[in-house]
């Protein structure tokens, strides 16, 4: 499911016409699989370090600046996998 849905965003459409009086074509060519798994894999870490913040938060009763620097990273990262790949 959310496989798919990272698929769908990352495919790309172009417009292909092939003579001089034909309509133009329209092909959608797919993110590879690597991609896909690596955002997916992403997307678990975060939400791994999401949870381990709040128990953190719920036990200690603090704030835990470390996790939260590599929960921005991750964001960070995630963000600029989408930012690149609808350039």
């Amino acid at each position: 499911m959310l496989r798919g849905k990272i698929r769908s965003a990352f495919t790309r459409t172009v417009w292909i016409q092939a003579g001089a009086r034909k309509k133009p074509q329209r092909i959608e060519i797919p993110p590879s699989e690597k991609l896909v798994l690596g955002v997916c894999f992403a997307i678990a870490a975060l939400i791994g370090l999401v949870i381990l913040e709040v128990a953190h938060m719920a036990y200690l009763g603090s704030w835990s600046s470390e996790i939260f620097a590599a929960i921005t990273s991750l964001v960070g990262a995630i963000l600029g996998i989408f930012i690149s790949q609808k350039a």
